[in-house]
């Protein structure tokens, strides 16, 4: 192989790792006005990621209120609203822009609402559906506490 193939090779290889650090692991941000990591996105892309926060919420809402009515068929139905389902319809451009953090704590915060909808399916246990809204939420705090959104053109 002569040093000029090599060389291109070797180039195009830095290309493809440059490009897919950035799509899959850094995503598009920069640092907060706050101490939280921004996210620049279009305005469209924002207002997919916060519909998909305010499914959660809803999906939340009717957890509890299942919870409190021991509903567990209501719980379950709810929970799968936001379960891994919910997740697909995210075009992969906007994926491309989330850090990979964001996205693990997107996929976790998913898997638990399926997990959830299983779980009081087939367990029936109010108290066992509670304890699991509960560690699901933690993803809910720690993203709001680690990113913001900002609407970039």
């Amino acid at each position: 192989m002569n040093k000029k193939c090599l060389i291109a090779i070797i180039t195009l290889l830095a290309i493809i790792a440059g490009g897919t650090y950035k799509f899959i692991f850094q995503g598009s941000v920069s640092p907060g006005a706050d101490v939280r990591t921004a996210v620049l996105l279009t305005a469209t892309e924002r207002n997919l990621v916060l519909e998909e926060m305010r499914t959660f919420l809803v999906s939340i809402q009717q957890i509890t209120h299942g919870i409190s009515n021991d509903d567990m068929a209501l719980v379950a139905q709810a929970a799968k609203k936001s379960g891994k389902a919910a997740q697909k319809a995210m075009p992969g451009s906007l994926m491309g822009k989330l850090p990979i953090e964001f996205k693990q704590l997107g996929s976790d915060t998913h898997s638990r609402f399926d997990l959830l909808a299983l779980d009081a399916e087939s367990l029936a246990d109010s108290d066992h559906a509670l304890g699991q809204l509960s560690t699901l939420m933690e993803n809910c705090v720690a993203c709001h506490a680690s990113y913001r959104f900002e609407i970039v053109n």
